[in-house]
């Protein structure tokens, strides 16, 4: 009897399973939804700076209250290429006679300007809050928003590493649960955070956790990521304010710590950590949810140990990772490189796009929305295609449109995408080569 039969006596696929299945489902779909959710905490909303005659209540005067606002903001700031008010910059004084534009002005000079030294007035009709806003994270400070992305990667690629460690030491349940409780506590705390650098601090904190429960999970239910992708995007439509997001996204994971306790650890780690004993106590455990009477009777230390002698026996050999470079398994050496650059290459176009909607159009509760649509689709085609081509042609056919539909789009003319393509038809541009992205 194989190690395979042996949890069939447990109950192949009973209600331990689908519950199981269920919450790593739930879980998942309420984590993924952390790793992109500067898309909407960090939108950068317009603005421009604030001026004294158009943003002082407390300025009063015949001239500035017979204008216009638009004939204020006229003569306050300069314009850009784009005969748009600047964003960084105002006169240093009004520009009265920018009023009179019908008069010709002879050997008038460049007005002097300079930056929003009194700080910036946004447009809180999109967002009536964000990490920008709070913190005036635009103009020279707008490459912390980048920051705060990369911290949070910078996070889950140490977490990968730290908590693999220690999984393997003390266990995948615990571990997972320990990750969970974190994330919920350290995402809800950047809620309240009182300054950019705690911020900051906490959201590094919460990517240590989120690649390991990413890993456990992602076995189970990849299709949950992409409905978390779609669920935030209209709860983010649905709340606009960024310390509310942060709480919506980070509470529930704490209250799901209640049902993850009754996750089982993994039989064959027990295994490895020689704890025989214990692993026969989760099986009986998962049989009885499972509805398998007498399982005590059945599933004996004596029937466990005999039935799983091979794999006691493969615990025993302790493999070092420097055989790999051993001449017989060099071949082992370039697949690993190869699925290294080819995970990276994905990595790097699939968070490229996924970590910068607002760059591709006004409506990014929308984009997240279609971006969590195309994923699950994608997922759907590859398994689907995968009976028909094999995993080799699979992979090599959706790469090579990935990538041939990114170096078009990298070589479109960018006065052609912003003047004659809608924001729908620049989104399906971009997600031709998402399908192997996934």
């Amino acid at each position: 009897m194989s190690f395979d039969e042996l949890l069939d006596q447990a109950g192949g696929l009973g209600r331990f399973q689908i519950f199981q299945l269920v919450l790593f489902c739930v879980i998942n779909l309420l984590t993924y939804p952390h790793i992109v959710l500067e898309n909407f905490t960090a939108a950068i909303p317009d603005h421009r700076c604030w001026v004294q005659i158009l943003d002082n209540d407390t300025v009063s005067g015949n001239v500035t209250r017979t204008l216009s606002q638009d004939a204020l903001l006229r003569i306050s700031i300069p314009l850009d290429s784009n005969l748009k008010p600047e964003k960084c910059h105002r006169f240093i004084h009004p520009q009265w006679h920018l009023l009179h534009l019908n008069e010709t002005v002879a050997n008038k000079t460049e007005p002097d300007t300079e930056p929003c030294v009194d700080g910036w007035v946004y447009d809180r009709s999109y967002f009536p809050s964000t990490i920008i806003t709070e913190w005036d994270l635009v103009c020279e400070s707008q490459s912390l928003k980048s920051v705060v992305q990369t911290l949070f990667m910078t996070g889950s690629l140490l977490g990968s590493l730290i908590y693999s460690l220690l999984s393997d030491r003390f266990g995948r349940k615990v571990v997972y649960l320990w990750c969970l409780l974190q994330l919920g506590i350290l995402d809800t705390a950047a809620a309240f955070a009182p300054t950019f650098l705690i911020y900051c601090i906490l959201r590094f904190w919460a990517g240590l956790n989120f690649h390991f429960l990413h890993s456990v999970g992602i076995v189970l239910m990849m299709s949950s990521y992409s409905i978390g992708q779609m669920f935030l995007g209209g709860l983010a439509f649905a709340i606009r304010s960024w310390h509310t997001i942060h709480l919506a996204v980070s509470v529930p994971l704490l209250v799901l710590l209640l049902p993850s306790r009754k996750l089982v650890e993994s039989f064959r780690w027990l295994i490895v950590r020689n704890q025989l004993e214990k692993g026969v106590k989760e099986l009986r455990r998962v049989a009885h949810i499972n509805g398998k009477k007498n399982a005590e009777e059945t599933l004996t230390i004596e029937f466990v140990k005999s039935t799983i002698q091979k794999e006691l026996d493969a615990v025993q050999v302790k493999p070092s990772v420097f055989q790999l470079f051993h001449a017989p398994k060099a071949l082992n050496v370039i697949r690993c490189l190869f699925s290294f650059h080819f995970r990276f290459s994905n990595a790097v176009s699939f968070y490229g796009l996924i970590l910068n909607l607002q760059h591709l159009g006004s409506n990014i509760f929308l984009f997240q929305v279609l971006f969590g649509a195309i994923t699950l689709t994608a997922r759907i085609v590859s398994l689907w295609t995968l009976n028909y081509m094999g995993r080799r042609t699979n992979q090599i056919l959706f790469s090579f449109l990935a990538g041939v539909s990114i170096l078009v789009n990298t070589f479109l003319p960018q006065g052609i995408t912003s003047s004659y393509l809608s924001d729908a038809t620049k989104m399906s541009l971009k997600v031709k080569g998402f399908l192997q992205l996934i």
